[in-house]
């Protein structure tokens, strides 16, 4: 799910950035902030480690993120200017994202960190800023109903469809496998956020656990269940079946809710290190279940934002004047 289709050709519509499309962006790219920010993660980049990959840490990360800020704000406005069908607001969506992938890589000297992201994010975007036309209230079901819409027959046109050879990793897993991957996720609406990904993110803040744990507890659920296309091109469904029997695992442990959740994600952590294995796309997923969040809610609880970590002890800062 981490690799992006590719984007169209075709030219952006006349966009209005406004105060909605301002608060709709910032909850998109706050869901890019915090995934990355979370600890620990089976196999992926956390502030503390690298995971299982050689080539980006935590700073290539930020690097990323500040590139594709834009494109968040600019598909916000784009859902705010347009008029007509969804499924007409693709191309410009796309075309956006199209500039913004370059500016990814160019930030990054090549390093696929965020692609994947930043299409689901920009269409998370795209999908509020239409929905915001008409009402201030924008709960997350109908926003991930609105992807769906935005787009609708993607998967006919671009794997059940396509002729010639595959061209991204997508499509070439779709040839294999079968699997539909980040377009499937998408044109169903993102079933695996709403349906796990959003749940299990408010039963943690509901319980009051701070903000880390709860992000925690939501990636575990969403790799789980989600079809991730980047474990099945690093390991084949092989891999994938073990992330999702691990993930598992942990959830009847009681995710990252429970001591014993926590040892497991921690032993999780090593045994993807130890296969190579990253399950970027549900780390996608967990953005948008953030995203859709925040386009909902606006802010997290107080109980969540007071900087405890995930076991539960605070942070303490350091003494004025030591920065170190």
């Amino acid at each position: 799910m981490g690799c992006s289709p590719a984007f169209s050709e075709t030219p952006l519509v006349p966009a209005l950035l406004d105060a909605a499309a301002w608060r709709v962006g910032s909850a998109a790219l706050t869901g890019l902030l915090l995934e990355v920010c979370s600890h620990p993660k089976p196999g992926l980049v956390t502030p503390l480690s690298m995971g299982s990959h050689a080539d980006m840490d935590v700073r290539t990360f930020m690097l990323s993120s500040a590139a594709i800020a834009p494109c968040l704000f600019q598909c916000a406005a784009l859902g705010r200017s347009h008029r007509g069908a969804p499924a007409d607001l693709l191309p410009a969506v796309r075309a956006v994202g199209r500039d913004h992938d370059a500016a990814l890589l160019a930030a990054t000297n090549g390093v696929n960190t965020q692609r994947g992201a930043l299409f689901c994010a920009g269409l998370l975007a795209a999908a509020a800023g239409c929905l915001s036309r008409e009402t201030d209230a924008l709960p997350a079901e109908n926003v991930l109903r609105t992807v769906g819409e935005i787009t609708e027959g993607l998967c006919d046109r671009e794997l059940r469809g396509r002729t010639g050879e595959p061209r991204t990793a997508g499509e070439i897993l779709f040839r294999r496998h079968g699997v539909l991957g980040i377009r499937g996720e998408v044109e169903a609406g993102f079933p695996s956020v709403l349906d796990c990904g959003l749940p299990a993110l408010r039963t943690a803040l509901a319980a009051g656990h701070g903000l880390n744990r709860a992000l925690v507890h939501a990636l575990v659920a969403l790799i789980a269940v989600a079809e991730d296309t980047t474990v099945m091109w690093r390991g084949g469904p092989e891999a994938l079946a073990f992330v999702r029997a691990e993930a598992r695992h942990v959830m009847d442990l009681g995710g990252a809710l429970t001591p014993e959740g926590v040892d497991a994600v921690r032993r999780f952590d090593a045994a993807c290190v130890a296969r190579r294995v990253s399950p970027g796309g549900s780390a996608d997923l967990l953005s948008v279940t953030v995203g859709a969040h925040l386009v909902e809610h606006r802010v997290f609880p107080e109980t969540a934002t007071r900087g405890f970590c995930l076991d539960g002890d605070r942070h303490h800062p350091k003494p004025d004047g030591d920065r170190r």
